[in-house]
This record gives structure tokens, C-alpha cells and sequence, in this order.
């Protein structure tokens, strides 16, 4: 599902048409070089290809004058550092469209914007292509025509809705709409509720899809149902008032309900088996985006989140994405084990803030949930299998602090396969269980089965809590590279730090609580992962939670002072204007702007 595949499947396309056409009396009519034509393409091998095309789209790369990182659907730019997830990073004048987007002035103009929607549309062009063109294809069974329909209509909701998530309204835009051969004919304006569209698209794909595939990367009917519920998750909650919908929650619930039935997916024993290269597409996992990096070639690589390592070696570059202090906080735990819902952020966790290199450092020695080293690089901590983490690897420690991401780099053996070690072959997780089980333990708490909910939250907590899945101390060796993995006197792993996690042990009684346990849980699982912003402003309290994130923060990055959320205007980002202009059909633009805009 690369874009190599195509590359090959479009040269072996081209051999053939040539061949056919060598000896024949219509060889002065000449299909234009350097192209294919729709026709030459109406094959079961061109529309394959047509649809590998389509699943080339997911990473964000394949544009002229796009960066991966403007539309890698990992999210780390929109999802991530417009949350209270993380900084932008790096330093003060890398890549100032992130800057902007970090303190939530949000210009149609921004080039990170703007490559975002390009990227989803033209995704979404790809997969209407391949259905249009396969109404023409004659030499295909109709089981597989059935199955390529399905895959497309997959892809063309999960576009979409990456699109819905983005901005307020959109163009919803199927095969009846487009048309190859027309340049006007998506020219539609953004004046309907995309949400039933998105969501007929994945109920048609569940509905079609196979329980299982032969190659991964392929969606299955788990998939579809999967990405329905979390189409009727993103509808659950009034946006501007944070009540909720009962009716999409009830709906999503139904289908959340039949995937932990069907007993297909389970929790992975270790968490970071979610995060590493060599346990890709493993018994967690329900739809994975697929990457691929060899020694010849790095196309089909995690690219889009090149910028996000630290800047040391061996990766060297770039120092984006860094965590916030707020973040890391959050993982502090009390005597019990449990988070500290209002609290956490009262007092932060220690770090090296002014802390010279060479000096002798100690990390916080107070409880913490196991997952935050996993989440997040931190002074004195062993770095996955690379070494312990220090200064060296911030770009600028006085700009975006002392923490680095860790979730979406593999360990060293994924690593400068193709050379830039930033390039690898780690998957992005997009759907997996753990998600399944904490959107179902969200249902529950609205529709007052409050002892449902916990149970849910404790599987995600007992997970956390197997000393197995710890990161283990480590000592400094001689060289900067190196060092010892620490075991006691029985020959067990040392833990890195106080780990202290535990199942919620009484009954959960109050809903407020009840709701405020699960979204916290949400975080602590996920966080760095592209989803944050997306679930504050689902949950309808993005306003409160970052302005009050961005009072305290601002008093330690001195850059975040005088970023404002604002409130009904900042839970989406304005259409690019260059999307406007060129929606223009008949002396005006289709596409309208979010009135919050203008």
C-alpha cells in the first residue's frame, strides 16, 4: 500500500498499453506522454493501483510543495500542540505556522492549514476516482468489486472526517459529485451537515467489509465499525454547551458493545507494544496506518513525524513537539495509586530546568503513573534503548523546556535503516481497543452506568499497572551512549521511578466525578498521540481547560503570554482562503468561511 507499489503497478500498466498499440493502424493516436489515461486504467490491475493511490493519501505525503507534517494524520501539529499536550518546540524561529497554531491565532492563510486541507480532499478525490473508475472495469469478479468499493468508501469517510474534525463546515464530496475530467465539478459549496454523509460512507464499508484481511493495512469490518462509533463519539456533546447527546452516545455504545463481544481484540500485556515497530499490527490493534522504510528506499517511512525527535543523535534533528509541564504533572499519582483529577497541577514534577549538563541530577522521587515514561523523554530516564535521556537532547531548553516525545519513535533496531534514523517503519496506531474500551466507559458515565464506566477504566489502569511493562533504571556508562540496566539483589528489573498505579477500588457513585475520572483517564493514554485538542473540543470544554492551561503555563514558557482561546471560534480552524479562492464558479466562491472568520 505504498507508493513504490504504484509506481510499479503504473510501469507494468504502461508496458502493456504499449505493447497493444505497437502494431496497430491507430498508432499515430498517441495518449499524452508522461501520464495515463482513464481508459488505459480501466483494468482490475489499474484500478488496484488506482486505490493504492487512495491509501497512499493517509500519511500526508504525495503533494507538490507539501511537507508530510502539514498533513500526517498522526495530528501531532493541530492535535498536539494546540492542545496542553505539548509545545511547539525546537526553537523560537523553526517553523512559525506551528507558532501561531500553539497560541491559537488561527489565520486562513497558514500554510500548515492550508497543506491539511489539500491533503484530506485530495484524498478523497483519489477514492471517488477509484469508484468512477470501476464502473468501467470489466476483467474484476464481483466479490472484489464489492470489497474495492467498501475499501473506498472507508478511506473517503475517514478523509472526510479528519476534514469534519478540522474545521466547522465542509464540502462533503462522493463519486456522483466528482468527476476527473471536470475541474468545476467539485466546486460544491459547504452548506450541509457532513456527519450523515460520513457516516453512511463507514456503515456502508462495515456492512461490506470482511471480519479479516489477508494483508494488513486493509480495513476490516471491525474498522469501519470502529471509525462509525467514533463518527457518533465526535457528536456526542453539544461543542458549545458540553451537554450531552444521548441519542449518538446510545448509537455509538450499540456499536462500541459488539467489538468488545466479539472478543477479536484484546489489551496488549505492555503498553509500549502500542508504540514500537516490532510489535506493529499486534492483537490491540484494529486499524493501523501502514509505514514502511528499508535500506533502498525511504517513500513509504513515518515521515510525517521526521521533526518531532530530539536533537541529539542519532537522530539529530529537529526538536519539535516537545511536552508540556502541564502533561507531565498529570501522571503524578496519590497514595492510592490514583491521578490527582483537580490537583495535578498544583506543584510540578521536578526537572532540570537550569540544571547544568555535567551536573549530578535526580529525578523525582514522588509517585507517578508508569505510562508517563513511555509518553514523555525526561532527565536521569533511560530513552527507550538509546540512552538516558538528558539535555542534549533539547534544541533549546530556555524556549520549550526539558522534555522530549518518545511514543512515536521505535526502538534502535527500527532505527537509520534508510539513513536518516528520523525515517522508520513505526505504524500509527490510529485505531486500537484501548480506545474502544474508554469511548464505551465514556457512554456509560452519560447514560448512568456508572459501574460499567469504572470497570472499563480499571482494564486500561490494570495494564498500566504490570510491573513487566515498567521502564527499567539504568546507570550511565563511560560514554554518552552507553549504560547499565539496573536489577536487585533477586535479579529483578529496577523501575526507573516511584511507579504507583492502581484500579479505582470504591464504586463510583457521582457522574461529575465519574465523567472528569474517564477524560483524565483518556489523556493519560493517549496523550502525544494528535488527539487531545480534538477531545477537549468534543467534550465542549476546550475554552476553559486551555486558557486555564495557558495561565499557568505562560509563567514558565514566556512565549504562550497573551494566547486566548476564545470560545466558539477556536474549536475549528478557518477554511484556507486559498481553498475559497479557488472554489470560485461563476464569479463567486462556493466554499464559505466559518463566520467566525471573517
Amino acid at each position: 500500500m505504498k507508493r513504490k507499489n504504484i509506481i510499479k503497478l503504473c510501469l507494468s500498466a504502461g508496458l502493456v498499453v504499449g505493447i497493444a498499440t505497437a502494431c496497430s493502424d491507430e498508432f499515430l493516436t498517441r495518449e499524452p506522454q508522461g501520464q495515463y489515461s482513464p481508459s488505459s486504467l480501466q483494468t482490475a490491475k489499474g484500478v488496484e493501483g488506482i486505490l493504492l493511490g487512495a491509501y497512499a493519501m493517509i500519511d500526508g505525503q504525495g503533494l507538490d510543495g507539501q511537507d508530510a507534517w502539514n498533513n500526517d494524520i498522526q495530528s501531532w501539529v493541530f492535535g498536539g500542540i494546540a492542545s496542553d499536550d505539548a509545545y511547539k518546540g525546537t526553537d523560537a524561529g523553526d517553523q512559525p505556522e506551528q507558532s501561531f497554531i500553539e497560541k491559537w491565532d488561527f489565520q486562513p492563510t497558514n500554510n500548515h492549514i492550508k497543506n491539511k486541507w489539500r491533503g484530506l480532499f485530495k484524498g478523497v478525490a483519489r477514492t471517488n476516482d477509484v469508484i468512477n473508475t470501476l464502473k468501467n472495469v470489466k476483467d474484476i469478479s464481483d466479490d472484489r468489486r464489492k470489497q474495492i468499493i467498501a475499501e473506498a468508501r472507508f478511506l473517503r469517510g475517514l478523509f472526510h472526517f479528519e476534514a469534519k474534525k478540522m474545521w466547522k463546515s465542509i464540502p462533503y464530496i462522493d463519486e456522483n459529485i466528482y468527476n476527473l475530467n471536470d475541474l468545476e465539478s467539485t466546486k460544491v459549496p459547504n452548506d450541509k451537515d457532513a456527519w450523515p454523509f460520513i457516516e453512511a460512507d463507514f456503515k456502508a464499508a462495515m456492512d461490506a467489509l470482511p471480519a479479516t484481511q489477508a494483508q494488513v493495512g486493509r480495513p476490516t469490518k471491525w474498522a469501519a465499525m470502529a471509525f462509525l462509533a467514533k463518527a457518533y463519539m465526535y457528536q456526542g456533546w453539544n461543542i458549545s454547551t458540553g451537554a450531552a447527546n444521548t441519542a449518538k452516545l446510545q448509537a455509538a455504545k450499540a456499536l462500541l458493545d459488539q467489538i468488545v463481544a466479539s472478543g477479536k481484540f484484546k489489551l496488549m500485556d505492555n503498553f509500549r507494544d502500542n508504540h514500537d515497530a516490532n510489535t506493529r499490527n499486534n492483537a490491540e490493534s484494529i486499524f493501523e496506518i501502514q509505514y514502511a522504510s528499508s535500506s533502498a528506499s525511504g517513500d513509504a517511512a513515518n515521515a510525517g513525524v521526521g521533526l518531532a525527535h530530539p536533537y541529539t543523535s542519532p537522530w539529530g534533528c529537529c526538536g519539535f513537539y516537545q511536552p508540556s509541564q502541564n502533561l507531565v504533572n498529570a501522571y503524578k499519582t496519590d497514595a492510592n495509586g490514583l491521578p490527582l483529577l483537580d490537583s495535578f497541577n498544583d506543584s510540578d514534577v521536578k526537572n532540570d530546568q537550569g540544571v547544568d549538563l555535567d551536573a549530578a541530577y535526580t529525578p523525582y522521587e514522588g509517585m507517578l503513573d508508569p505510562r508517563l515514561d513511555h509518553t514523555v523523554g525526561r532527565r536521569g530516564i533511560l530513552f527507550i534503548d538509546y540512552k538516558i535521556h538528558s539535555r542534549d537532547f533539547i534544541r533549546d531548553q530556555t524556549y520549550a523546556g526539558p522534555y522530549s516525545p518518545k511514543k512515536h519513535i521505535p526502538s534502535k533496531a527500527f532505527t537509520g535503516v534508510n539513513g536518516w534514523a528520523n525515517l522508520t517503519s513505526n505504524n500509527y496506531r490510529i485505531m486500537r481497543y484501548s480506545m474502544i474500551l474508554l469511548w464505551l466507559a465514556e457512554c456509560e458515565v452519560e447514560l448512568g452506568n456508572l459501574e460499567r464506566a469504572r470497570d472499563l477504566v480499571n482494564q486500561i489502569r490494570a495494564r498500566a499497572a504490570n510491573p513487566a511493562g515498567f521502564v527499567q533504571k539504568a546507570t550511565q556508562g563511560a560514554t554518552r551512549d552507553a549504560y547499565t540496566l539496573v536489577f536487585d539483589a533477586k535479579g529483578n528489573p529496577v523501575p526507573a521511578a516511584n511507579y504507583n498505579v492502581k484500579p479505582y477500588a470504591s464504586a463510583w457513585s457521582n457522574q461529575a466525578t465519574a465523567r472528569k475520572a474517564v477524560r483524565f483517564e483518556t489523556r493519560l493514554e493517549f496523550a502525544m498521540e494528535g488527539h487531545r485538542f480534538f477531545d477537549l473540543v468534543r467534550w465542549g470544554i476546550a475554552a476553559e481547560t486551555l486558557n486555564a492551561y495557558n495561565a499557568v503555563e505562560s509563567t514558565k514558557r514566556v512565549y504562550k503570554k497573551g494566547g486566548v482561546f476564545v470560545k466558539g471560534k477556536h474549536e475549528f480552524f478557518p477554511i484556507p482562503q486559498e481553498a475559497i479562492d479557488r472554489s470560485e464558479k461563476d464569479g463567486k466562491p462556493t466554499l464559505t468561511q466559518d463566520p467566525s472568520y471573517k
